[in-house]
């Protein structure tokens, strides 16, 4: 045997000392569990990412990338990028979109903040007056549909004369009409998606502002440092944070909002793709590349703005008290007044409204107060089961017995059951297995990987999955599964993200005890660790069923209408079934609520609890 070559011997004792680390590594349940969710989270969210990418530079039959490759029908080009950037219909087909895209994400960041923030203040450092009822019924339009206000924005403000559609309950009932900017566009698109997410700022501030040490703002007090100084120096610099927290939600979820642009009739990224069609299928996914590039560019500018930030400290635990300032025996029952008419529009004004759209013999006709005559409403449009061929209901049954309609109901409930069961669960195996590991560097890819598709626009990821998922070779197009599998995917942050941070707070010497006892894995986890963080645990189930009920950006590609009530709602808008689909977001936001309220009786936990309250 020569020098330089091993024995057998030395090899079968390498291969030995490999085996044995092998079964080392995998002997520990949160190694196993860290590998297989590797394998998983790589490939839920870098295949779509790549087949989307693929897309962009393929050719597509009958496409305008087949017309400018001269009739090619297969390979590769980049045509689909020099026409959509450099063509004849570049400004209208990308730099106003995304400039419209930008501007709108940006202005919703300004209005949610403000509005939130300023709300967040008021609750926790003033003595305003109702702020248990408040603080309760602020958080409903984020528990809401997204596209709830956009559609009482046009119940309220639309008309005839100035949009040509039908007249709202200004112009019906006082002879108002808004202008044109006021009623569909940019601006209102601003406003409703800085409604819809000013909890977040809520939330996030509001917390910050409840645990703040009062000494710090005391003592500038005391050294006569004037209010506007206190505020710009001391109070904003330790809110940053939340600030840039809700930057980062707000902009990553305006940006890929489809409903209330469409609805308010406002050009978007996300509204040209789907105007875009099939005539240019690799230009739209290029587009929806775009969408994906600027929801991870905000996050790397947010993380590298948290980690250069100055480090304050916020809790001592030298100042408990925190001083609440006066605002007068009028004024905090003034402020609170205000807030309690802007809170009605925007939370329980929506569900009267649609209510009461759905039993018009024609939605958007309020002549019915000029004679106070009840028998001018009608209940045709819940209760018609028999003549489907009377006026304006285009062969449909009434909502009660439309088959439609309740199989859509059903397909939401199971596709949100399903993702809820299946996010819950793998969210809390990645939460244990990183906690346990949590400063290695497969937990820390895991821990990211898993987060990745949270920050990505919702449209951006239904499109990945619907070229992914919709081809020759696998085509799960307009079934449940792809449903379920996309909203896993999507969900999956919520579950992991609660578990991880329920699963940190617990003694790594309570799992020892009982692994000295030869306990299995499974008992472990089933009879120690979930009981001790059900409440946090049964979050990260709850969650996502309820965020899945009212879902539309991210499915809208993957089904058709009849499938899941929110495509089905968009189906009878474009109609002119305006009853049906007041009716429809009737239903959901009922089931919505009670959902929410579920939640709050079964974990004892809700999303403004410790704030307000």
């Amino acid at each position: 045997m020569s020098r330089g070559s091993a024995s057998p011997n030395t090899s079968a004792s390498s291969f030995r000392i490999l085996l044995n680390k092998m079964r080392t590594f995998f002997g520990k349940p949160q190694n196993t569990i860290l590998v297989i969710m590797a394998i998983v989270c790589t490939f839920t969210t870098i295949a779509p990412v790549v087949a989307i990418l693929k897309d962009t530079v393929s050719i597509h039959v009958g496409s305008i990338d087949q017309q400018l490759e001269h009739g090619r029908t297969t390979g590769f080009t980049f045509a689909n990028y020099i026409d959509l950037f450099t063509g004849k219909l570049a400004k209208k087909n990308l730099w106003e979109p995304l400039l419209n895209t930008v501007i709108m994400s940006v202005m919703a960041c300004v209005v949610s903040i403000l509005y939130g923030g300023i709300f967040a203040f008021l609750v926790t450092r003033t003595n305003l007056r109702f702020k248990k009822y408040l603080s309760s019924i602020f958080i409903f339009p984020y528990i809401m549909p997204q596209w709830t206000l956009a559609m009482v924005w046009k119940n309220l403000f639309e008309s005839v004369e100035i949009c040509g559609t039908r007249d709202g309950l200004l112009a019906g009932l006082f002879g108002i009409t808004m202008p044109n900017w006021w009623c569909q566009g940019m601006f209102p698109s601003i406003i409703v998606l800085g409604l819809h997410y000013a909890p977040f700022a809520y939330i996030l501030i509001g917390g910050i502002f409840r645990n703040m040490d009062a000494n710090l703002e005391e003592a500038a007090t005391i050294l006569n440092t004037p209010k506007w100084k206190i505020m710009t120096r001391v109070t904003l610099p330790l809110i940053r944070p939340a600030i840039l927290s809700t930057i980062l939600l707000v902009f990553g979820s305006s940006m890929g909002s489809y409903p209330v642009p469409h609805f308010l009739n406002f050009t978007t990224l996300s509204t040209k793709y789907l105007e875009m069609g099939d005539r240019r299928a690799g230009e739209a996914s290029v587009l929806a590349v775009i969408m994906m590039l600027l929801g991870v560019a905000v996050m790397i500018i947010n993380q590298r703005s948290l980690k250069s930030r100055k480090s304050y400290t916020t809790v001592t635990g030298k100042s408990g008290q925190i001083s609440k300032i006066n605002l007068g025996k009028v004024g905090r029952v003034l402020i609170g007044a205000i807030f309690i008419v802007t809170t009605f529009f925007t939370s329980i004004f929506p569900i009267v409204s649609f209510a009461f759209e759905t039993f018009l013999p024609n939605p958007g006709d309020y002549s019915f107060f000029y004679t106070w005559n009840p028998a001018y409403l009608t209940s045709k449009w819940w209760l018609t089961s028999e003549n489907v061929t009377e006026s304006g209901m285009y062969g449909q049954m009434g909502m009660l017995f439309n088959p439609t309609i309740w199989n859509a109901y059903g397909g939401t409930i199971l596709v949100s059951l399903s993702c809820a069961l299946t996010a819950g669960t793998l969210g809390t195996l990645i939460g244990y297995a990183v906690s346990k590991n949590r400063r290695g560097k497969l937990a820390s890819y895991v821990n990211s990987m898993a987060f990745l598709p949270y920050l990505m626009p919702s449209i951006a990821v239904g499109i990945a999955f619907f070229i992914l998922l919709s081809n020759d070779t696998i085509n799960l197009f307009n079934t449940y599964w792809i449903l379920i599998i996309v909203g896993t995917v999507k969900y999956i942050p919520f579950a992991s993200r609660s578990s991880l941070n329920s699963m940190l707070q617990i003694s790594g010497e309570i799992e020892e005890s009982a692994i000295m006892q030869n306990i299995p894995w499974y008992k472990r986890m089933l009879r120690i660790i979930i009981p001790i963080q059900k409440s946090s645990i049964i979050s990260g189930y709850l969650l996502p069923f309820m965020t899945c009920l009212r879902e539309l950006s991210l499915f809208l590609m993957l089904c058709t209408q009849g499938f899941i009530l929110s495509t089905t709602l968009d189906y009878f808008d474009e109609m002119g079934l305006y009853a049906f689909s007041s009716g429809i977001n009737l239903i959901l936001i009922v089931t919505i609520l009670i959902s929410n309220f579920a939640v709050n009786k079964i974990t004892g936990a809700s999303l403004d609890e410790g704030i307000g309250s």
